[in-house]
């Protein structure tokens, strides 16, 4: 017998008070239909510079199931007859109707849920949690980053039948917007993995951050556990709205009253060894992923798996096999025929917190040097840190000691806030500066030798990414540096 759909005409009509065209099944919800699957329900939202309806026929072409629509995409109108592509869903909102989908979804699953939130980290977390219980029970995740107002909504209604957990991302850049998105997931775990001066540029205060990561709190159950970074300056702050929310609170970190607690580690240049206590049970393992914030991170998804009530030594287990998320870290080698180089790319995004536990993870990378006796350097190429308002300028300058701290050998800096910190740095550590990302390209290709380890980081509207893809793919005839080795 195979599987019952994910939603039905009927089901998904009772959910969103929609009509349906004609009957149809579908075995996944999509928002865009070049990456749509076929017996997908296509969902048509509307945005300040796309409308999905114009893409409806195409969805259909690629097999949809049905479309959620709020006009008919043949006339226009909601309710004026037509030939259509395939059978319709017809909502007044087409963004509403998706939240009433993430919302029926929820209401009829029996998974234990589980929202993580978090300043830094919390996508990378969001991935190793879910890895860690998917190897004990069907375990739904958030793809990406999908964190905010449809995101969420897009994630639940993805949601399949058998799931035993659920490990959903929420994100905010603005005070109310996780009151939200936990409103809508009343999450029965809430893992905050920090609070930092992230969004800055939007808030008074971090204390104010924190006070707006605390809402998560406002949609769980009386029986909710929060864990919480106990060596975070605001974890008092965070556990005092907890508990006044009637939730248990759990504390992972290196200080003594935490409840999932570092005993020992051993930072390695691919990972790192670690002796901790977990809820009082004594427990040693590896983390696949180097950087001492990372032996953080796996105290903080074993907490939270505790909390969710799996298997903590099972999870322990198979925190040695994490990979890093797509721009958050991803280490490979660049083949070429003078050699080759390693690239990180951790392009993704960037504050001051991230950025100092990139270049920890650069320090300890091994070069060239030590594997085949070809010169090798850490480099850093390094774009702007966005949203930090009046704060930009001195937590753009922050980073020289890190970067000194770290032994990293040369600097190069894209963007008007970086430029400040190529002057500041010591004359060795420069490696040049441009405008933006693309023209420090042919910078960063030149500068380039075999046996370097370059990292790759900055905020996303920084556009790192076009480095490296200029990295990855430069022409055969890349010019050698010289390399001071």
């Amino acid at each position: 017998m195979s599987a019952a759909p994910l939603w039905t005409d009927a089901q998904a009509a009772a959910a969103t008070g929609g009509r349906n065209s004609a009957p149809w099944a579908a075995n996944g919800v999509s928002i865009d239909s070049r990456s749509l699957a076929p017996r997908d329900l296509f969902v048509a939202l509307q945005g300040p510079s796309f409308d999905g309806h114009d893409f409806i026929a195409k969805a259909f072409e690629s097999g949809a199931a049905a479309a959620l629509s709020h006009r008919h995409p043949a006339s226009g109108a909601a309710d004026a007859p037509g030939a259509s592509p395939g059978p319709l869903l017809l909502v007044e909102d087409t963004l509403a109707a998706l939240r009433a989908l993430g919302a029926a979804a929820r209401a009829r699953s029996r998974a234990r849920f589980i929202g993580v939130t978090g300043s830094v980290g919390k996508t990378s977390v969001k991935e190793a949690l879910a890895r860690c219980l998917r190897a004990q029970a069907p375990t739904a995740a958030s793809a990406a980053s999908l964190n905010n107002h449809w995101g969420l909504p897009l994630s639940l209604s993805r949601l399949p039948h058998d799931a035993a957990y659920g490990v959903f991302e929420l994100g905010m850049n603005h005070p109310g917007e996780i009151r939200d998105l936990t409103g809508l997931l009343r999450p029965d775990v809430a893992l905050i993995t920090n609070v930092e001066a992230v969004h800055i540029g939007h808030f008074e205060s971090v204390e104010q951050i924190a006070d707006a990561k605390a809402e998560i709190f406002e949609g769980m159950p009386a029986d909710g556990v929060a864990v919480l970074n106990r060596d975070n300056p605001h974890f008092a702050r965070l556990a005092e709205k907890a508990r006044a929310a009637g939730v248990d609170v759990i504390g992972f970190g290196r200080d003594a009253a935490a409840e999932a607690r570092l005993i020992d580690c051993s930072l390695e240049a691919t990972g790192s060894r670690v002796e901790a206590e977990i809820l009082g049970a004594r427990l040693g393992y590896r983390v696949g992923l180097p950087g001492s914030h990372w032996v953080a991170n796996s105290l903080a998804v074993l907490a939270t798996v505790a909390a969710a009530g799996a298997d903590v030594a099972r999870a322990a287990a198979e925190l040695a096999n994490l990979e890093a998320v797509a721009g958050r870290g991803v280490r490979r080698e660049i083949d070429r025929p003078e050699g080759s180089f390693t690239l990180i790319d951790d392009s993704y995004n960037a504050n001051v917190t991230s950025m100092c536990a990139a270049f920890e993870v650069l320090g300890q990378a091994t070069t060239g040097a030590a594997t085949t006796g070809l010169g090798g350097r850490r480099i850093a190429i390094l774009g702007d840190m966005l949203e930090l308002g009046a704060r930009a300028g001195e937590m753009h300058l922050a980073l020289v000691q890190p970067l000194r701290d770290a032994g990293v050998d040369l600097v190069l800096t894209c963007g008007p806030e970086m430029a400040a910190l190529q002057d500041a740095l010591p004359a060795a550590l420069r490696g040049g500066h441009a405008a933006d990302s693309s023209a420090l390209a042919p910078i960063a290709t030149a500068t380039l030798a075999a046996g370097d380890v370059v990292l790759i980081k900055g905020s996303l509207g920084s556009r790192m990414k076009l480095l490296v893809e200029a990295l990855s793919n430069m022409a055969p005839d890349w010019p050698r540096a010289a390399n001071g080795a």
